[in-house]
């Protein structure tokens, strides 16, 4: 643990904190939180004091946001980028509101992610104090109970210590999500007489849980068939090394769904590309085609990710593999549920087929990425306006790894999940020679090259997120791939970006409108209306900001670009790309489960 924060070992020698929010703060200072992202207000301040007296000692430092929305989505990133809790907080009444999008988004995720809000004095409650957000004014405590894991009002300074850990506990539980802790500002300054009593390290690691029983029948049924299909989703980040082995002793091939994308390399002799929303006709007919088994991990199975509760997944062919009773609930049809952590399940599997002997199956060529795609003369095409096909093709060529993408809710998550494609994705030691480096490098393994929100897909989470991540990881660059509504919602966190001297590569998909929304009223025949954005040059509306801005209107404009030097500058860039507005995602099932189209 840094600097000189209170530590358990030292409660019996009469070390104390000045209060209850530099309890809380040495806490995450305990589990190795470095950042809490947030706005501060007077219901909350006691706890940005203690964060300054924090950082001084090289504790827990606060990045301040523009939006309590874009704190929450930072969070959200910089969870999945470190595996630590994402801490977000804001003041009492609209501050907490505004986080309310960013911390449902977390739960629906399966994303830890702590919120703090504040309230006025107790003493003030059922008086109309300003911006009063208990039972008696506007319940925010209320709001954020439908949308976190654990949520609690602490009306005594004894509450503090054991809901801060029930709420990390909850946080961090299967599935994890958003907890909740609100604070009147009096509770928040009272003194406390010791510093943190329990270690919390230890109690938030993850248990390698395994059903053994489960496991062992999983066993029997691989002994019995020829043909398998591994299904990987946004949970197997820690397993993938042993998902990998797996299917190479048993010849599996592989897909994935949206969110799990990132987590393989493209050129896997055995994948053959995404299963649902925005996917690969390869990864559909690998499941029609009635392989034996099929092997879901880690995969929530809801609309975008089982292809929208497609039957060639969800049937008795189906063996789910998941910690997450949610998940597991959403497939009552499987023939077989495992319940456990994924790497433990896998391994157990490994250790039962090397001991009958079992060794590599059918050997297979790499596939090239291009086979999968839709459209592929668009994805070469030289057009101006530049093709959206083409666009990732250019940013897949030009970001080598370990960049990282994340692409934002609508049309940049259709783009980015079909056609995004990356030249060389093995996370080779060359770029992070050093022992302290190593932690970058298992990071960026976990977490995959590519980010999308599934279930609650929020605009606009993408430009937080990235910042989130890059401030958890700031040796690795990331892209950004937003929309040009998506930016206009959200974008004055990118001055964040800047202040935080964080190297993040904006790109947005610039074509004056709301995409998605224009395309689904075509294809739904529905009236043409609300859609129509302004023409905007986000180029110069960067430079305004003191933010390197190009406009990007076709290809031959990438080689314009030192794209070497803007993934290594300390700070952030903005590219304004015009897209082609006329092209169509791949957002067909979307449209069949909205009953729009036949």
């Amino acid at each position: 643990m840094r600097g000189s924060a209170v530590r358990a070992s030292d409660k019996g020698n009469g070390v104390t904190g000045e209060g209850v929010a530099d309890l809380l703060v040495a806490y995450l200072e305990q589990i190795g939180v470095e950042y809490v992202f947030g706005i501060p207000g007077g219901a909350i301040e006691p706890l940005y004091d203690a964060l300054a007296r924090s950082a001084r000692r090289g504790g827990p430092r606060h990045v301040l946001a523009r939006h309590e929305s874009g704190a929450a989505f930072m969070a959200d990133g910089y969870a999945r980028e470190t595996g630590r809790i994402g801490v977000c907080c804001a003041t009492s009444g609209p501050g907490a509101t505004n986080l309310i999008t960013g911390v449902a988004c977390a739960t629906e995720n399966s994303v830890p992610l702590l919120a703090i809000t504040g309230q006025p004095a107790l003493p003030s409650f059922g008086k109309g104090a300003l911006q009063e957000s208990a039972c008696t004014g506007t319940n925010t405590l209320g709001m954020f109970r439908h949308c976190t894991l654990y949520n609690s009002l602490v009306s005594h300074r004894e509450q503090a210590e054991s809901k801060l850990v029930n709420a990390l506990a909850s946080a961090y539980q299967t599935p994890q999500g958003a907890a909740h802790l609100t604070f009147p500002v009096d509770i928040l300054r009272s003194p406390v007489k010791s510093g943190p009593a329990y270690d919390l390290r230890s109690l938030l690691q993850r248990p390698s849980l395994l059903d053994e029983g489960a496991v062992r029948q999983l066993y029997a049924e691989l002994r019995q068939v020829r043909r398998v299909v591994f299904l990987v989703g946004a949970g197997c980040g820690e397993a993938m090394d042993a998902i990998l082995e797996l299917a190479r002793l048993l010849g599996a091939e592989l897909i994935t769904t949206p969110d799990g994308k990132g987590l393989l390399n493209p050129r896997h002799g055995a994948y053959r590309g995404v299963f649902g929303f925005a996917g690969h006709e390869m990864a559909s007919a690998a499941l029609r085609e009635e392989p034996d088994l099929v092997l879901a991990f880690g995969a929530s199975l809801g609309e975008w990710t089982s292809g929208g509760w497609c039957d060639t997944i969800l049937n008795q062919r189906l063996i789910h593999i998941d910690s997450s009773e949610d998940h597991l609930m959403r497939s009552p049809m499987a023939r077989l549920h495992v319940r456990g952590r994924i790497h433990t399940v896998c391994d157990r599997l490994i250790y039962l087929l090397r001991g009958e002997g079992r060794g590599p199956q059918r050997k297979r060529t790499s596939c090239n990425p291009e086979d999968r795609l839709l459209e592929r003369e668009k994805f070469l095409s030289d057009a101006v306006p530049i093709k959206p096909q083409r666009l990732m093709r250019e940013l897949g060529r030009r970001c080598p790894a370990p960049v990282r993408f994340v692409a934002d809710a609508g049309n940049s998550s259709a783009w980015a999940i079909h056609y995004l494609d990356v030249q060389d994705r093995h996370l080779a030691r060359r770029y992070h020679p050093t022992t302290d480096d190593d932690a970058i490098e298992e990071r960026t393994r976990r977490n995959g090259w590519l980010g999308v929100t599934m279930d609650f897909a929020p605009m606009g989470w993408a430009i937080g997120a990235s910042i989130g991540m890059a401030r958890g990881n700031p040796r690795c660059p990331v892209v950004c791939l937003t929309g040009d509504g998506s930016y206009l919602m959200n974008g004055q966190e990118i001055t964040v970006a800047a202040q935080e001297g964080l190297t993040v590569l904006f790109v947005i998909l610039n074509d004056g409108c709301l995409g998605m929304v224009k395309h689904g009223q075509r294809l739904a025949g529905a009236e043409p209306t609300a859609f129509q954005l302004p023409q905007v040059d986000y180029g110069r509306l960067a430079e305004t900001l003191g933010i390197p801005g190009f406009v990007i209107r076709s290809p031959a404009d990438f080689d314009t670009l030192d794209m070497e030097a803007i993934l290594l500058r300390p700070g952030p860039t903005l590219l304004d790309v015009r897209i082609d507005g006329e092209e169509v995602p791949p957002m067909g099932l979307r449209m069949k489960t909205l009953g729009s189209v036949t």
